[in-house]
């Protein structure tokens, strides 16, 4: 015997009592890690499956068929099965029963090693015990309950099999089930409503700012000057700049590509290349005071400074401020300030200033833009075409960012003061979209 009052949270009516979550479960275990597999046979439950509103089967990945009979039978998911997330900063504690729809799809599911299932025993009302899982008294501070590093924390079985819970008799607990579910389906539709309405708002600030860009790239979010010194000035300054480059040795030779689209004396547009000339479709139309040309004449992806000594690897979930970051002893280097692209992955194409010295991650090539132009007009650009990159990448198992699509970009090149003031009207737009 031993005494419990300090952890007992709050007082519950005579006919009840406290029992530990463990010695209520017919089965209490982390699944199994798994190995995949391409045929449909055994879907996975994994914590991306297991979310707070439902257990999603279109995400699951499969078990490879030639291990599928290691599985045991208590492995194999059941009906009223509580799914609990036991890893992770931010997903772990999330909670989700096994209800029939998921069965409509397949006959059998298993979970994986970062999912915990509790399977309680048949005396007791499941859904009871699945409300009692997601209620604040267990959900609030569940992280403090688990070990491990920041950024992989896990919840123990034991730790699970410890929670306290209060026991109604069975009726109660089924009638307690029904009134929840009852209180729940109102809440439930306006939170459905309420999402829809958050992603249509969010929708909507993607479709503005698209449109912004748009006017932007093509001059018509502020009005032209023709005080500003001309456009083709700064073309000239580009050029000598990247002979520059090329002759110390920071550009290659085949940099050095200048592409010049003018409208002809039949209205219709030209590209000339090496003196000669070739006809072209635009997208848009253009100012006359702007430069037309590709993206190729004023950004290119270089590979960074060769470089020995003990800097942060600047990778994407560095940048995104998902890690602390792990330190190299050599790399390619990048100095804080410069601008990083990611050039493998789902996102390639997304551009990163980075915060401090350090080397490039695996996925990048630094993106040298021509300092004659305004870098954030630049950046705007390429922003504009975010979704044309990431959906023209090539490659099967790591998409690469197609650099052909990316350096063939049209772009309109105004004179420098303008560029500034497309910027700028673009950044106080932005301002009044966001939240």
């Amino acid at each position: 015997m031993k005494c419990i009052d300090d952890e007992i949270p709050f007082e519950i009516p005579n006919n009840w009592c406290w029992s530990r979550l463990g010695t209520l479960c017919d089965y209490l275990h982390r699944g199994k890690s798994p190995k995949y597999g391409e045929y449909h046979d055994l879907p996975i439950i994994a914590q991306k499956c297991n979310q707070w509103d439902k257990i999603y089967v279109d995400r699951c990945l499969f078990v490879s068929r030639d291990t599928i009979e290691k599985y045991t039978i208590e492995q194999y998911l059941q009906l009223g099965d509580i799914l609990i997330n036991s890893t992770g900063g931010g997903t772990v504690g999330r909670t989700g029963i096994v209800e029939e729809y998921i069965f409509d799809s397949y006959k059998s599911f298993v979970a994986d090693s970062h999912v915990t299932v509790v399977r309680t025993n048949d005396l007791l009302e499941k859904r009871y015990i699945y409300y009692f899982l997601v209620s604040p008294f267990i959900q609030t501070g569940i992280e403090e309950r688990c070990s491990g590093s920041t950024n992989q924390i896990e919840l123990g079985t034991s730790t699970i099999y410890q929670y306290l819970v209060p026991i109604p008799p069975f009726e109660e607990q089924k009638r307690i089930a029904i009134k929840i579910d009852k209180l729940l389906s109102p809440i439930g539709i306006f939170g459905k409503l309420q999402e829809k309405k958050n992603n249509l708002n969010e929708k909507t600030k993607l479709i503005l700012r698209k449109s912004i860009l748009q006017e932007a790239i093509q001059g018509k979010l502020v009005s032209q000057d023709t005080n500003d010194e001309p456009a083709s000035v700064l073309l000239e300054k580009i050029l000598t700049e990247k002979q520059r480059l090329v002759e110390t040795g920071q550009l290659k030779p085949k940099d050095v590509v200048s592409s010049y689209i003018f409208k002809g004396d039949d209205n219709k547009y030209y590209e000339q290349i090496n003196g000669e000339n070739t006809p072209v479709d635009l997208e848009y139309e253009f100012p006359e005071t702007w430069i037309i040309t590709r993206l190729s004449t004023i950004c290119r992806l270089i590979d960074g400074e060769r470089k020995e000594g003990i800097h942060i690897c600047l990778d994407a979930k560095y940048l995104r401020g998902k890690s602390s970051g792990e330190t190299l002893t050599n790399g390619k280097f990048v100095q804080k300030g410069d601008n990083i692209i990611l050039v493998d992955g789902e996102n390639s194409g997304e551009v990163f200033t980075t915060p401090c010295d350090g080397y490039m991650g695996s996925t990048f090539k630094q993106l040298w833009t021509s300092s004659a132009m305004h870098l954030p007009y630049v950046l705007y650009f390429i922003q504009f075409y975010k979704e044309l990159l990431r959906n023209s990448k090539r490659g099967a198992a790591i998409p690469h960012l197609n650099k052909e699509i990316f350096y063939s970009l049209v772009i309109g090149v105004p004179p420098y003061n303008e560029q500034v003031k497309i910027a700028e009207r673009i950044d106080t737009l932005f301002d009044k979209i966001r939240p």
